[in-house]
């Protein structure tokens, strides 16, 4: 699981990166990026909206990504925040299926980033 330090907590955070970072978007999930400089290891941060199905369902598409996105952090650079937005379509995505749909999304973002961008 994700340790509180790898997590975004505050709401201006959030609307930060999805307002100024870059996004990748596929058929389950929008991802947006920002990198902030800053030397502190990435945080994430999930949207699932009640869109996506009942509360234990959005527990389950939570819990998947959030696991997708432990396994993946030492690949994000570092002082990156992520943002990861649920659509409706993840709640009957297989883990598989999500964590494809993260990784693809994070690996382009990472690579269309410029070094020390703000």
């Amino acid at each position: 699981m994700l340790a509180r330090p790898s997590r975004l907590t505050r709401g201006s955070d959030y609307r930060l990166v999805v307002r100024r970072g870059s996004r990748c978007g596929g058929a389950r999930v929008i991802t947006s990026m920002l990198s902030t400089g800053e030397s502190r290891a990435a945080r994430f941060g999930f949207i699932i909206s009640k869109q996506v199905g009942t509360a234990v369902v959005r527990n389950t598409v939570r819990r998947r990504l959030k696991a997708v996105c432990a396994e993946a952090l030492p690949r994000v650079p570092e002082g990156t925040d992520v943002v990861i937005r649920a659509l409706p379509a993840s709640a009957k995505a297989s883990f598989a299926e999500l964590e494809a749909d993260v990784h693809r999304c994070l690996g382009r973002l990472s690579a269309s980033a410029p070094a020390g961008s703000s």
